[in-house]
C-alpha cells in the first residue's frame, strides 16, 4: 500500500512580507522531499487574497478562511473582524479535521491565528517564523501554541520562550538569485551604464507616494553622483512619469533615470537582476527589503514607514544600521539637505562605501528556509 503524502498546512498571509517568505519555505520543502523521494502534500489555508497564483503555480492547494485583523489597540474595525476569527476558527477546524497535517507552519499575518489555535486543538505540531525585530501580536499570540519558533532578528528572540526559539534570518526565495551576475554586467542588462554608480529605489509592490514624491524633487541633484532605478509600484508609475516628464531636467536624466512598476520582466522576477546592480538601495524597513539588501551586501539608506504596526519598521531599520550596514532617516527628518548630505558622503568616499557594503553582507544569515524546511519534516515525522 502506498505510503500518503506528508502534509504541511501554510497558514495566513495578507502581505508580500508574510507571503514571500513562506513562498521559500515551501520551495525548500519541495527541493527537499525530491531528495529523500517523498510525497509531499501542500495547503495554503487563509483569506483570499492576491497571493494564492502563487502557491497554486508551486503545486499547492488552496484553503480559504476567513479572517480578521488581530488589534491590540480600541478600534471600530474589531467588531467586524473579531467575529471573523470566530468564522475563520471553526472553518479552520472543520478543514483540518480532514486534511489532519503532519505540521503547520505560520508566518503570521491575517489568518494565521485561527489556524494555529485549531492545529493545537488536534494536537498538530505548529511551527512559526518572525521576520521583524518588534514581534507582532499575530506570533507573539500563537507563539504559545507552537513547538518552535524562528526569528529573523537576535532582538526579537527575547519576546519568546527560549526554550523554543531559535535565529534563524528571513528566508527568501531562490529564484531572487538565479539573475546574480556581475555588477557592471547586471547595470548593462538594465539599461544603464556599467562604469557609473547606480542607486536602487524600492517602494514594494504597493509603491510609497511620499518617497516617489521626494525622490523626482531631489533627482536631478542626484543624478550629478549616480543613476537611478525607481521603482515606484504598479499603481503610481503612470503617475511618477507624468511629474517626471513635466518636471525641467537636464539630458542627464533621460539616459540615467529609469522608473519601473514592479521587478516583472513578461512573468519573469527581475528583482535579483536590479539588487546586483544596485550600488546603493533607498527603501521602507520592511524585514523582506532588509534581508534581500542585505543577501547582495549592498548600503541602505532606509526609510521607515512611519505607521507601521508596533512600530516594528523603525525598530528593523536601526537594527540593521546597528551593525553599519544602513544610515536610517526618519520620515520627519527626511528633508532636501540631510538626504542628499547622506548621498554625497556616500558616492564621494569609497572607504564608505566598502565599509557599509562589508557590514551589510555580514548582517545576511543565509540558509534559513532549509532550517525551517528541516524543522517541520523533524515535527511532522517526531
Amino acid at each position: 500500500m502506498e505510503r500518503p503524502p506528508f502534509t504541511i498546512v501554510f497558514a495566513g498571509g495578507g502581505s508580500g512580507g508574510h507571503v514571500y517568505p513562506t513562498l521559500a519555505v515551501f520551495e525548500a520543502l519541495i527541493k527537499r522531499f525530491s531528495e529523500i523521494g517523498l510525497r509531499f502534500r501542500a495547503i495554503r489555508m487563509g483569506p483570499r487574497d492576491g497571493y494564492d497564483p502563487l502557491f497554486a503555480n508551486h503545486g499547492a492547494i488552496i484553503a480559504p478562511i476567513a479572517a480578521g485583523k488581530v488589534r491590540r489597540y480600541a478600534s471600530l474595525a474589531n467588531l467586524i473582524d473579531i467575529p471573523k476569527f470566530f468564522i475563520g476558527f471553526l472553518q479552520a477546524l472543520w478543514k483540518l479535521y480532514f486534511i489532519m497535517p503532519e505540521v503547520i507552519f505560520s508566518k503570521g499575518g491575517v489568518g494565521a491565528l485561527p489556524v494555529v489555535v485549531a492545529g493545537w486543538f488536534y494536537r498538530i505540531p505548529v511551527v512559526l517564523h518572525e521576520s521583524d525585530a518588534q514581534p507582532g501580536v499575530n506570533n507573539l499570540t500563537s507563539a504559545r501554541f507552537a513547538k518552535k519558533v524562528f526569528v529573523s532578528f537576535e532582538r526579537a528572540a527575547k519576546f519568546f520562550d527560549a526554550k523554543k526559539v531559535a535565529v534563524v534570518g528571513t528566508p527568501l526565495r531562490t529564484e531572487l538569485f538565479a539573475e546574480r551576475t556581475a555588477k557592471p554586467l547586471a547595470k548593462e542588462t538594465l539599461g544603464f551604464d556599467a562604469s557609473s554608480p547606480l542607486t536602487l529605489v524600492l517602494g514594494g509592490s504597493q509603491g510609497s507616494s511620499r518617497i516617489n514624491n521626494f525622490i523626482l524633487t531631489q533627482a536631478q541633484d542626484m543624478l550629478a553622483a549616480t543613476q537611478i532605478l525607481h521603482q515606484t509600484g504598479v499603481a503610481n508609475l503612470a503617475e511618477v512619469q507624468k511629474l517626471a516628464h513635466a518636471a525641467t531636467f537636464d539630458e542627464s536624466f533621460k539616459t540615467r533615470y529609469q522608473a519601473v512598476g514592479y521587478f516583472l520582466n513578461n512573468g519573469r522576477d527581475t528583482m535579483g537582476l536590479a539588487l546586483a546592480a544596485a550600488d546603493l538601495v533607498i527603501a521602507r524597513a520592511g524585514s523582506g527589503s532588509i534581508a534581500e539588501i542585505s543577501a547582495f551586501g549592498i548600503p541602505a539608506i532606509l526609510i521607515p514607514l512611519a505607521e507601521s504596526a508596533n512600530d516594528h519598521q523603525r525598530i528593523n531599520a536601526y537594527e540593521f544600521a546597528k551593525g553599519g550596514g544602513a544610515v536610517v532617516i526618519e520620515e520627519a527628518n527626511l528633508l532636501p539637505g540631510i538626504f542628499m548630505g547622506e548621498i554625497k558622503k556616500f558616492f564621494g568616499d569609497e572607504a564608505v562605501r566598502a565599509k557599509m557594503s562589508e557590514a551589510s553582507a555580514k548582517f545576511f544569515i543565509p540558509g534559513a528556509a532549509e532550517a525551517i524546511a528541516q524543522e517541520l519534516i523533524a515535527q511532522g515525522t517526531g
